[in-house]
């Protein structure tokens, strides 16, 4: 027996997503726009996945170059395409972003924590990043197995994104000042 290759894993994943849709294909045309539907949510998955990658590889000392070789591009397309999203501040006056990464099961409700504390609050997630957004206030992050149920939305509670199996991630707004002095929470991942 050979190991899976990534395209079994893959579609396997996206069988689990959608169980009843493989059965429909066979006599249900609706079933292919479904299909279609769900790859392209695949590939936005996979997407955020090679950037965070990207910039965990970047975070580790990886250059431009050495990126751009792995991905078949140049140096500076690699540069282009991937470099622009780590940056914590806007231009435009929209509201400043960072990506945290690498964040694990093992870490990444402690980060959110204090990111949270200094009013940054989770906009997005995937495999060992967070997205983070800053605000006015202070933020809570909740971490919840899929299927134990949604928080209650009267207290506050909101969704983060799509599960990621097997978490579901919630932020709530705490109406408080955040504390000051933290201009990047990437700050936070620092030893």
């Amino acid at each position: 027996m050979t190991d899976p290759t990534l395209r079994d894993l893959l579609a396997g994943a996206l069988d689990e997503a959608r169980p009843d849709l493989a059965p429909r294909l066979q006599d249900d045309p609706e079933a292919y726009l479904e299909l279609v539907a769900l790859a392209r949510d695949a590939h936005g998955e996979t997407a955020q996945l090679l950037r965070a990658a990207v910039v965990a590889a970047r975070r580790a000392g990886a250059t431009w170059e050495q990126v751009g070789g792995v991905l078949g591009m140049t140096r500076q397309a690699a540069q282009q395409r991937y470099g622009a999203s780590d940056e914590p501040a806007a231009a435009d006056g929209a509201a400043r972003r960072a990506t945290l990464t690498p964040l694990t099961a093992f870490n990444e409700m402690r980060v959110l924590e204090r990111a949270g504390r200094y009013g940054w609050h989770a906009v997005a997630y995937g495999p060992l990043y967070f997205v983070v957004e800053q605000s006015d206030q202070q933020w809570e992050h909740h971490r919840a197995y899929v299927g134990t149920g949604p928080l209650r939305p009267g207290d506050g509670w909101q969704r983060i994104g799509t599960l990621w199996f097997p978490w579901v991630y919630y932020k709530r707004p705490l109406g408080v000042p955040p504390l000051p002095g933290l201009d990047d929470p990437r700050d936070l991942l620092l030893p």
